[in-house]
């Protein structure tokens, strides 16, 4: 273990085109010494190295499965090790597929549940004692506004799943605050990347900027990203249970 003084952040799904990596960036150039993960090791890795030669200093990239309980457990002991524990958590690791309920596929439903939601579960549940031993720390959890919208849009699976990202949010910050641990959560809606269009077909972007956006544009990662280093920082430090909708106006929640 080598000693650092910047707080050590660890990421899930940060190694792709879209909300988790520009996380990852966000809070490399706000001094925090990221922990990558993502289940594609080479884009992990790649990753990493691209902010080691732009910030020149080592960043952590972990191959990881959220789903693996054992798995995440293994990647928290070598954050352990490798900086003495972990001051911020960004649950951002997600999956879909869009099917109507009565033709939903069983394989469809366990998985987007597993990833979605038990996915974060296994990451609070491995990452929060290491905090309260650490005397502190604050965690994100990227939720949806599929968690409130009444719509067909995102799926049955998926917006249950966000749903319970939310309701697992409120609860872990009643239950750690004590311990000077913050939970948040951020409720995106369209946040463009190249991976929306496996599950959306285009018809779906046509239009809706121009249709439901309030700023007449769609989110981009970075929207995320800057949202994510506020409530990690001090700055956030009388808000926890909350989820903050971040959606250009298209569903606002208060």
């Amino acid at each position: 273990m080598t000693t650092s003084p910047r707080k050590v952040a660890f990421v899930t799904a940060g190694a792709g085109a879209g909300i988790g990596s520009a996380i990852v960036r966000e809070l490399a150039s706000q001094e925090y010494d990221v922990v990558i993960t993502d289940a594609h090791e080479r884009r992990c890795h790649e990753l990493a190295q691209t902010l080691q030669d732009t910030y020149d200093r080592e960043f952590l990239a972990i191959p990881l499965d959220v789903t693996d309980f054992d798995g995440v457990k293994d990647a928290v002991d070598q954050v352990v090790a490798w900086r003495g524990g972990v001051d911020a958590l960004v649950n951002s690791a997600g999956w879909t597929k869009l099917q109507p309920l009565i033709e939903m596929e069983r394989e469809t439903w366990l998985r987007t549940i597993d990833v979605d939601l038990n996915g974060t579960f296994n990451c609070l549940r491995h990452v929060l004692p290491v905090m309260i031993t650490r005397g502190g720390g604050s965690v994100v959890n990227i939720s949806s506004i599929a968690a409130w919208e009444t719509s067909t849009e995102h799926g049955v699976a998926y917006s249950a799943a966000k749903a319970g990202v939310t309701a697992l949010t409120r609860v872990a910050a009643a239950e750690v605050g004590e311990h000077g641990i913050r939970v948040n959560a951020i409720a995106p809606g369209l946040i463009y990347n190249d991976f929306l269009l496996k599950v959306y077909p285009e018809e779906f972007f046509e239009g809706y900027a121009e249709r439901r956006s309030r700023v007449g544009r769609v989110g981009k990662p970075e929207d995320v990203a800057a949202l994510t280093s506020f409530l990690l920082s001090d700055r956030a430090g009388y808000i926890t249970g909350e989820t903050y909708g971040i959606s250009g106006g298209v569903l606002p929640h208060g």
